[in-house]
């Protein structure tokens, strides 16, 4: 899958260890897509496990992410059932890209969120 080259691209200039780590994690996410795809049997099953492969802490606010995760884990699906020879694959790849990116705008803004939180004070 060309995205999981681009962030191994990424990763290799990357110099930022905290960026290095994140991209590798992604990385390793991917390929475990990658994987579960050409194992299950279709494709609701697949995104039920993708959605479970440690997106956000114990999976306890991936659901969070549907929006954005699930129309990727369709595409992922779709292409790991595509012929290597289909000419498809270039612009599967172009639309994994894109969700990609959607879903990674919507992670960091969540996360960011999470982390920016102020508690307010005991009993507000």
């Amino acid at each position: 899958m060309r995205l999981v080259e681009e962030l191994r691209q990424q990763h290799a200039s990357e110099e930022s260890y905290f960026q290095q780590h994140l991209l590798m994690e992604d990385i390793k996410r991917l390929e475990r897509l990658i994987e579960l795809a050409a194992s299950s049997g279709n494709v609701d099953a697949f995104i039920t496990e993708g959605m479970m492969i440690g997106w956000t802490p114990n999976d306890l606010r991936t659901h969070e992410l549907s929006d954005t995760i699930k129309p990727l884990l369709a595409a992922v699906y779709a292409r790991s059932k595509s012929p290597g020879d289909s000419p498809d694959l270039t612009e599967l790849d172009d639309r994994i890209s894109q969700l990609w990116q959607a879903f990674n705008v919507d992670r960091m803004e969540r996360l960011i969120g999470c982390l920016s939180r102020v508690p307010g004070p005991p009993g507000t």
